[in-house]
């Protein structure tokens, strides 16, 4: 090989006259042979000494002679053998002291490597000089002297001797080792094939394995590559610059003497097949070496390079780790992670009413996004981050610092086709969450219910900790079993805890933009101001509304330790104590901050409610300075441990003792709390008298009732007319005393026929329309059931509940629900009229629709068919031979409201339109069909679409929001589910999940004070005590109910008139009742010592629609 246009001549040395490289050649081919000899000799003298004796007979005489040679010979061979071991122990990188070894056999190696570099620098191939002048030999040979004896090793723990000598490494040994002492003997040294060394590289990741470094299968398949081109790269190298130096034999005529990195220079630029032509190959050899080379390594660059641009090119741009510079606050996102779950999930963590959210979130999931998820996220970059793995992995977690974060949500596939086998996924998720961080905040969604009881079994599992589960089958059935109660209700508290914008324009309707400043209002906490301290809640409600424009639900009431508090809706007895927690309903955060900013010396005048800012009040302030700085302060710091634990207090109410009229005085600024004991009496029997007007039943009970009358009449479900003295049972309520309880009771004594069911007249009830295949996923009927029993109800308050349905079915159910009393199971078609009509759907206060069939992947729009056809196939139906269908004293002109009570005489339907009914949808875009005179756009989001804001449709999705709500406030998510539920507490749902069932208890004075809580129902403005305020303002309206009867009215329910519309569209239309902002929330009033009885305020009627 030669430079175009130089000529280098060779270093004069008179030693080199007599060249003396086939002495280091023979020494590595004799070595070589040598031990390939050795190895092939044992092989031959094992075969014919060690043959195989035959086998004797158990009885021969020889056996025991042939049995102690053999013992002798196996204790021989267990020596070697543990030789053989300790010796694949120390080569396999199993050991601590084997990766040593392998790590430094590495090393040297390639220092060796770099040794022979710094010699070839030179364009001398061989040079005369003493070893002991020669420090580069000294040092290799030291080297080398290692390697030899690692050789050793690794002859001893070869299992085929043969086969090793024969092996890549061994050669390498061969022709680096004898040399190095030849040269002791000869006082020169040869260049030779010391270049071997460079394939030591090769074993680069496998070391790096060994010391964990190399974890994924791109990284260990890059590291191949890589090692295999500079391996050949380098000792292809060596050899053009041996050949080429040492000159065309035998006279080493033509020799050209270039440096080793010329030559690397010169392979790389061949491989590449540019082929510059300044540097060439001369002498024949290296010409011919270089013409077999190409096959190899054209080969070699046009795999291996490829190979290598492609990993590194297509890296996995979402693995890395998590790094937050600006050490802001994140949280972890798994589970279903889908386009349409996700930007749910961001529209309402991401909100603009939320303030400044400076939370970072990271989704894991194991696959990468698509393209549409993607460009969602790249919208979101600066809150945004997306990484590739699995929440199973510790590494995963590792990269996504799951210690470190503020919370781990675990999204659930609402449309899953086994919603069982989603949630034991995500109780998986769950349990490698808690396994590598104990302490973190976990909020885990899941489908069924009765999986619940897996978290709570879960060690690590605390909610003392802020872990939650949001169960979206408890809560769908709940809202829905609420709606039965006051219709809307699922639309009210849907909008409640989903953040959305209040945006009216002139072109929507009227009733649009009703409905959407009520959809705009959002649940939010906020401690209450130094000068709330001492007020009792309606005077505090009554400010907040009047002068701060917001609207106060709940409070938290610490107890007597200061450890043990709850959260009390609308709480008469209580009085606000410093660094009160409110539950505020408003548009926005910013407007809750009045509620803190108040001052009664600054802000007292201030008729515009956005001049409350914070005041330089050195009282206020110098009361403020004494708060105590753990207390929350807004709702994105609502996680604390103290109001942690008091959530999960939510419903051990304690028994309100004081209940005289003077607990109820205000403060002199208050003047319309002062009034007498007799108006406040006069007041209450008013209204007991206006309540008992409509109550099915008034009887004696121990001489407890306000009216003495007879029974029930005949003509009502058989457990309605029994004069059933339900004030003698035993066992009346459950264990917790939550709710009502009765003796377990089979299938078969619940189950009626067409014919029985007809034979029983029904009124009032509620009718279940079920479909579902006898192997359907349960959906836990329970929790639609449960809220029906709510122990704040009278027994004969409780609605009868039928059950229209597969019986297959409901006996899966059953287990759960043999122990709530008034329910019946129809065991017939939701699609056949004679069976809806044997029920008396048209004289139900409610209908449900319900479906626990499993939806199809192949067209989403399909899941829900049978739900829409049983809706639409009541509609259509007519009951012109229904007795009792309309009162006779009922006044031409009134409107029949949606969800009719449960008393005596209600009107029933002549048109199934006008039937209450609440179907369950799967599907969003579903709700178009439910209602064929409406004007909806197939676009329009569902909460906008009439059915959704009637209250009459319910879709799962609304509870997306839930998941963002619980992190920010988790004190939202306990208000909820106590509303919904009825009052189930942590305990209860303990017992539940033992899988027992409900268990009935004793009534003691504890138990029976539970049954003193709030509940959702609706009040006319037609007659009754607040009929004065049917013609007002809702402003009035509140103060009025409020400071008369302690009834906190939260929202409206009312019609949409349309004056162009004859009479009897408007009577036909019943469908275009709509929710205005929210419903109403009634306390109930318990007299003192006497819990035997709870007032039912239960009106029926409705807002007239002219009402502002």
């Amino acid at each position: 090989m030669t430079t175009e246009g130089t000529t280098v001549q060779p270093p004069v040395d008179g030693c080199l006259k007599e060249r003396k490289w086939w002495c280091f050649l023979l020494s590595s081919i004799f070595t070589f042979l040598a031990g390939l000899l050795i190895v092939l000799l044992w092989r031959a003298l094992a075969v014919v000494c060690c043959r195989k004796e035959p086998e004797l007979a158990p009885n021969d005489p020889k056996q025991k002679e042939q049995k102690t040679a053999r013992q002798g010979k196996e204790f021989e061979g267990t020596f070697m053998t543990e030789a053989k071991d300790w010796a694949g122990e120390l080569i396999s990188g199993q050991t601590t002291t084997g990766r040593i070894l392998v790590v430094l056999v590495f090393i040297l190696s390639i220092a060796s490597l770099i040794i022979y570099f710094i010699d070839a620098s030179t364009e001398v191939v061989e040079r005369c000089q003493k070893w002991s002048n020669n420090i580069t030999q000294q040092i290799d040979l030291a080297f080398n002297i290692f390697f030899m004896v690692y050789f050793f090793i690794r002859f001893i723990a070869a299992s085929d001797k043969l086969w090793f000598m024969l092996e890549m490494y061994s050669f390498v040994d061969y022709f680096t080792i004898p040399p190095s002492f030849v040269s002791i003997y000869l006082d020169r040294t040869w260049i030779g094939l010391r270049f071997l060394r460079a394939l030591r590289l090769m074993t680069v990741p496998d070391i790096l394995q060994y010391l964990n470094i190399l974890k994924t299968s791109s990284s260990i398949r890059l590291a191949q590559l890589v090692s295999i081109f500079i391996s050949v790269w380098l000792t292809a190298a060596g050899i053009i610059h041996l050949l080429e130096n040492s000159g065309d034999p035998f006279e080493f005529t033509n020799p050209q003497h270039l440096s080793y990195w010329t030559c690397v220079y010169f392979l790389i630029v061949t491989m590449s097949t540019v082929g510059y032509g300044d540097v060439y190959c001369q002498t024949v050899l290296g010409r011919t070496f270089l013409v077999f080379f190409l096959l190899v390594g054209l080969a070699i660059f046009a795999s291996c390079i490829p190979e290598i641009i492609d990993l590194i090119g297509t890296r996995n741009k979402y693995g890395g780790t998590l790094k937050n510079e600006r050490c802001r606050r994140h949280i972890v996102v798994c589970g279903h992670i889908t386009y349409e779950s996700v930007s749910h999930f961001l529209k309402d963590f991401l909100h603009e009413d939320r303030e400044d959210v400076d939370v970072q979130v990271v989704f894991l999931h194991r696959k990468p996004p698509d393209l549409e998820l993607e460009g969602l996220f790249k919208r979101h970059f600066t809150t945004v981050e997306f990484f590739q793995g699995t929440i199973m992995n510790p590494i995963d977690l590792q990269r996504v610092k799951v210690h470190e974060a503020d919370a781990c949500l675990v999204l659930a596939n609402k449309y899953c086709q086994d919603p069982d086998a989603e949630d034991a996924a995500n109780i998986m998720r769950v349990i490698s969450i808690k396994n590598y961080s104990d302490d973190i905040r976990v909020i885990i969604q899941l489908m069924q219910y009765h999986n619940k009881a897996y978290l709570l079994n879960i060690p690590s599992w605390d909610w003392k900790q802020g872990d939650d589960v949001i169960c979206l089958a408890e809560l769908k059935l709940g809202f829905i079993a609420q709606s039965c109660l006051a219709p809307g209700f699922s639309t009210m508290m849907a909008n409640l805890f989903a953040m959305r914008s209040f945006k009216t324009s002139p072109d929507t309707q009227a009733w649009q933009n009703d409905y959407l400043q009520g959809t705009g209002c959002e649940m939010y906490t906020e401690t209450l101001s130094p000068s709330f301290t001492g007020m009792t809640f309606p005077q505090a409600s009554e400010l907040c509304f009047t002068k701060l424009k917001l609207l106060l639900l709940a409070i938290e009431i610490k107890g007597e330790g200061g450890s043990d508090s709850k959260i009390s809706i609308n709480p008469r007895g209580a009085k606000i104590a410093a660094n009160t927690q409110g539950f505020f309903i408003a548009q926005s955060a910013d407007e809750v901050k009045r509620a803190w900013f108040y001052c009664k010396a600054c802000h007292e005048d201030i008729k515009d409610e956005t001049l409350i800012k914070k005041c330089k009040c050195k009282n206020c302030e110098i009361s403020r300075e004494r708060d105590d700085p753990s207390v929350m302060r807004n709702h994105r710091n609502s996680i604390g441990m103290t109001v942690i634990n008091s959530t999960k207090q939510v419903n051990k109410v304690k028994p309100n003792v004081n209940r005289t009229t003077n607990d109820s005085l205000s403060s002199p600024n208050q003047p319309y709390y002062q009034r007498s004991q007799e108006e406040s009496a006069y007041a209450g029997y008013h209204l007991a008298y206006e309540v008992k007007k409509l109550m099915p039943t008034s009887r004696a009970s121990g001489g407890t009732n306000i009216n003495n009358n007879g029974g029930l009449q005949v003509g009502i479900a058989d457990d309605q007319a029994k004069d059933f003295d339900f004030e003698k049972t035993e066992m009346k309520y459950d264990s917790t005393g939550m709710f009502h309880w009765s003796p377990s009771r089979s299938l078969e004594d619940c189950i009626l026929d067409r014919n029985q069911a007809a034979m029983t007249v029904l009124n009032g009830h509620v009718v279940v329309c079920l479909f579902a295949d006898p192997d359907s996923p349960l959906i836990g009927l329970r929790n639609l059931v449960m809220p029906l029993r709510a122990s704040n109800f009278h027994y004969h308050e409780l609605k009868h509940v039928v059950i229209v349905g597969s019986v297959d079915y409901i006996r899966r159910e059953w287990k759960m629900l043999q122990n709530l009393p008034k329910i019946s199971v129809l065991n017939g078609s939701p699609l056949s009229r004679a069976d809806l009509r044997a029920v008396n759907v048209n004289l139900c206060d409610m209908c449900c629709i319900l479906s626990a069939k499993v939806p199809s992947n192949d067209d989403p729009t399909l899941a829900d068919k049978e739900a829409i056809l049983a809706s639409l196939n009541i509609k259509a139906m007519t009951f012109d031979d229904t007795i009792g269908v309309l009162s006779q004293d009922n006044e031409q002109g009134n409107l029949i409201a949606v969800g009719s009570p449960s008393v005596l005489h209600r009107r029933g339907s002549v048109y199934g339109a006008n039937v209450p009914m609440i179907t369950e949808l799967v599907n969003d875009s579903n709700v178009q069909f439910l209602d064929q005179d409406d004007d909806d756009d197939p676009d329009t989001e569902l909460y906008l679409t009439q059915p959704f804001a009637c209250g009459t449709a319910f879709a799962v999705s609304v509870l997306d929001s839930l998941m963002s709500t619980t992190y920010f406030n988790q004190n939202a998510l306990t208000l909820i589910r106590s509303l919904i539920t009825g009052g189930a507490t942590p305990e209860l749902e303990l017992i539940l999940a033992e899988g027992a069932g409900l268990r009935g208890g004793y009534s003691t004075p504890d138990s029976l004070a539970n049954r003193d809580r709030c509940r959702v129902n609706q009040i006319a403005l037609k007659d009754g005590p607040l009929s004065q305020y049917g013609n007002g303002k809702y402003g009035e309206l509140f103060v009025g109910a409020l400071k008369s009867f302690g009834i906190l009215c939260i929202g409206l329910y009312r019609y949409r008139y349309d004056f162009f519309l004859p009479f009897s569209m408007v009577f036909f239309g019943l469908s275009y009742v709509h929710i205005f902002y929210i419903l109403y929330i009634v306390h109930i009033t318990v007299r003192k010592q006497r819990i035997l009885r709870l007032l039912p305020l239960l009106y029926r009627l409705l807002l007239s629609f002219n009402y502002s």
